[in-house]
This record gives C-alpha cells, structure tokens and sequence, in this order.
C-alpha cells in the first residue's frame, strides 16, 4: 500500500503497531522521499482493504491511497521458478569456468572435480540460510521475497570466491610440489596460507552487515540477516567442507 497521510510526520513504529494490532501478522514500513509511506504486509482481499483504509482515516484523517499492488499465489510461484533457475545457471557456468581454469592441473584429482566440489560448498551455503527462514517464517512470520533471493545470490558470491581462493592456491601448490609431497599435505598447507585471508575478509564484511542488521531499519533487516548467515557458513564451508571433500575423492579415486 502506498498512502499519502494528512499528518506527514507519523512516526512508521506507530503505522506498524497500527496495521499490526488489526491482526495483519508482520508489516513492514518506510517512508518516500517525496512524502508519504510505503506499507508491505500479508495479502489482503478486497473487504480487508477497505477495512485497513478505514482504520488509517479513523486515526489520522484524510487518506491518499496512490497505489495497491497485490501479489498472488501466481506471481509468487513464478518467482521461485525464476528463482531456482537462476542458482542452477550461476551453479553450472562456474563449474564449467572453474573445469576450464583449473585444465592445467590434472593430477592427481582431474580439473572438473574442483568445479563440481565448488558447486556442493555453494550449495551447503545457500541451504543453511533457506533453512533458518523457513524456521523463521514458520515462527515469526519471516518472508522469502525477491530481496531474499538477491541476498542468497550474493552468497554465492561470497562463497564460491573463497572456495576458489583455496583451490587455486592448491593449484599453485601442486605445480611446483616435490614428487615426494603427499597430496593431503598440499592441501593443509593451502588451507593455512589462505586462512587469515578468509577469516579477515569474512569479518570486515560481518561488521558491516550487523551494523546495517541493527541501525538499518526493518526494510533492511531480513536482507542482512541472510548474509549474515550465508558468509558465517560459506566461510567455515571453504575450509572444512571444500578441502576435505577434495582430499576424500582423491583417495576414493586411487
């Protein structure tokens, strides 16, 4: 709902409680540049429109409405359609790029392998997070919106950057290794040379995500909550999943 309110100086904690104590779940609400509020809630039929319009001129007067947006069942499903094809192309193109990048370094786990194993860890990150909203959705009203899907998509990101970052390292150590090094030795010594990088990255970003969690009004709090999750796990996954997954195909291999 976009309204124009008479008083233009309601603070949106009031509009909230107002809409909320109608029985309408959790409501979401931000003001315009240009006056007036912008106010995101569950989907309302025609009567319930008309009866929030009411409570809106009942407390503060006369009421604009500029706009009435609705977004049904359809709309929401062609979304997560878009949505899910969107991850398995981004998931598939870095796993061809990541085959054709890592093509030099053939032995001893074939170059293809890093791809697919980059593709679990970023599958890993994105799970984590989906199953924290829908616990949160189911308790607290939490919602999975095209907001959501930017926020997992940057998780992506985020994740398979420091996978790679692993990786390749493991790559340069494999082209100029001893032939007496044993591969899981690489592989610890990739791990170490990487790990303050990771860990410092991940924690410049955090800082930044919680401050906007916190100062950043509730328009932005679900969105930062989600990469606040998805770094936390993409971190931990590029070290403690991603290596030891490439460390146990290369044994099962031989």
């Amino acid at each position: 709902m976009d309204l124009q309110l008479t008083n233009t100086e309601v603070a949106t904690d009031e509009i909230r409680s107002l809409v909320e104590s109608q029985g309408y779940g959790e409501v979401r609400v931000q003001t315009k540049e240009s006056g007036g509020y912008l106010i995101r809630l569950q989907a309302l039929n025609e009567e319930q429109h008309q009866a929030l319009l009411s409570v809106f001129g009942e407390k503060y007067g006369e009421v604009q409405e500029n706009r009435f947006d609705f977004v049904g069942p359809m709309i929401g499903s062609q979304l997560a359609k878009k949505a899910i094809w969107a991850i398995i192309a981004v998931l598939l193109l870095i796993v061809l790029y990541v085959a054709w990048a890592f093509r030099k370094v053939s032995e001893p786990i074939a170059s293809w392998k890093y791809g697919v194993l980059t593709m679990i860890t970023a599958l890993h990150d994105v799970i984590i997070p989906l199953g924290v909203f829908s616990v949160l959705g189911h308790f607290y009203g939490y919602q999975i919106d095209s907001a959501f899907v930017a926020a997992i998509l940057t998780i992506l990101g985020y994740s398979i950057n420091d996978t790679i970052v692993v990786f390749d390292r493991t790559r340069e150590n494999l082209l100029k290794r001893s032939s007496s090094e044993d591969f899981s030795e690489i592989l610890d010594r990739s791990v170490h040379q990487t790990l303050s990088r990771s860990i410092n990255t991940s924690l410049t970003t955090l800082l930044a995500l919680v401050a906007v969690y916190f100062f950043g009004g509730e328009t932005t709090k679900q969105f930062s909550l989600a990469l606040i999750i998805g770094i936390v796990t993409g971190t931990y996954s590029s070290i403690f999943i991603a290596t030891p997954l490439l460390l146990v195909w290369e044994r099962k291999s031989r």
